[in-house]
């Protein structure tokens, strides 16, 4: 009995199975209809029993060519913003940077420099010590003031000899004169010493007449000696002249003596000779500076941009167009210019070996020529822009 108990509820299980295997069956019909499989795969019987295939859908036609039209639309806008400009990034900050250096020897006694230190054009910044230079101004004082005086003197004897050589001229014709009375009398006398008879005077007359006459002609002959001595008044006047420039060129002589002195002593001070940082120092106090050697260098407050184009970029650049630099140093800085010259010159051109194309192969490099921008405004005075900084000019062609 409990056999049979049992497989009445045997035969039920099966039952229950054969109804839930009715239900699966049920399922697959229903899925075989919809063309899938129960894992959710495309039944190919079914695609092969319509005859075609489904395509991959219109959308990613439609996005590519959305995209194709964007980039077009984003070329040609971006092209019409720059057809009139044209950039470069081989462009770098310039300016003046000026060396000095002394132009006397002597120690540093005074020093108000230092490293990357802002200095005013006129401020004092080296003193080499000045004694030596003074004691010189002092010894071409001197000799200036000796010059003076000798041409004082020369002067005076000039004045002199404009009177004295003349009388003196008149005193020898005077003399001359007298002579030649003298002479003329003493002939006289001797004349009537030998016209006399012999009886009427005596030997000794006859000598002293003879002495006499001999004596005056002695005389006339040194009293014209002396006229043609003092008739060279006008060369005598002319030698006084020309000792009294001789001793005004010795006062302009001792005058640039002393001006020498004294732009030596002028340049014991070193002075700024313009605005501007103090940079490459390489002087202390107390050292001994030699004439022209550079002990530091001045860059000034003057900062422009010199821009290599290529050779290609230059058919529309002209002096005056505008440009737009930006700094690789300060991305937020923005300095407006404009071109101030064009260098009449390749960079290559003025290299210290320019390229000789007349021998070997020949292969043709573009060209880059040097652009001076001047910066007109954007320049902050708490950002210093060094020389060499990394620009980008962009010029606006017209």
């Amino acid at each position: 009995m409990p056999d049979q108990d049992a497989r009445p509820d045997h035969d039920g299980d099966k039952a229950g199975d054969d109804s839930n295997h009715g239900e699966r069956k049920n399922d697959s019909d229903k899925n075989s209809g919809d063309g899938k499989s129960n894992d959710g795969s495309i039944d190919k019987s079914d695609e092969k029993s319509n005859g075609q295939k489904r395509g991959p859908g219109k959308t990613p036609l439609i996005i590519l060519a959305i995209v194709v039209v964007l980039l077009i639309l984003g070329g040609l806008i971006w092209w019409f913003a720059t057809r009139n400009q044209v950039s470069t990034d081989d462009a770098y900050t310039d300016g003046d940077a000026v060396t000095i250096a002394p132009k006397v020897s002597g120690y540093v006694v005074v020093m108000n420099l230092g490293d990357n230190k802002f200095v005013h054009k006129g401020d004092l910044l080296i003193r080499i010590d000045p004694r030596d230079y003074q004691a010189q101004l002092d010894q071409a004082n001197a000799q200036l003031g000796l010059a003076k005086a000798q041409l004082d003197a020369a002067q005076v004897q000039l004045d002199i000899a404009r009177v004295q050589y003349p009388a003196q001229l008149t005193q020898a014709k005077a003399q001359e004169q007298s002579a030649q009375a003298n002479l003329v009398q003493t002939r006289a006398a001797y004349e009537r010493q030998r016209a006399v008879d012999v009886r009427a005077t005596s030997q000794q007359n006859i000598d002293t007449a003879t002495a006499q006459q001999k004596s005056a002609l002695a005389n006339v002959a040194q009293a014209q000696a002396q006229v043609k001595t003092a008739s060279l008044v006008p060369q005598q006047i002319s030698q006084a002249q020309a000792t009294v420039e001789e001793r005004r060129q010795d006062v302009h002589q001792a005058e640039a003596q002393v001006e020498a002195a004294a732009l030596n002593l002028s340049y014991t001070e070193l002075r700024a000779p313009a605005d501007g940082w103090v940079t490459k120092r390489n002087v202390q106090y107390g050292t001994f500076l030699q004439a022209g050697t550079s002990i530091f260098s001045l860059v000034t407050t003057t900062v422009w941009v010199t821009a290599n184009f290529k050779e290609s970029q230059l058919e529309r650049m002209r002096p005056g167009d505008s440009v737009d630099v930006s700094v690789d140093a300060y991305p937020n800085l923005k300095l407006h210019g404009h071109v101030d010259s064009i260098q009449l010159g390749s960079g290559s051109r003025f290299s210290a070996f320019p390229a000789e194309n007349a021998t070997g192969n020949f292969v043709k490099i573009v060209q880059r020529v040097p652009v001076k921008i001047l910066i007109d405004s954007g320049l902050q005075p708490d950002l210093p822009l060094p020389l060499g900084l990394s620009v980008v000019p962009k010029v606006m062609l017209k």
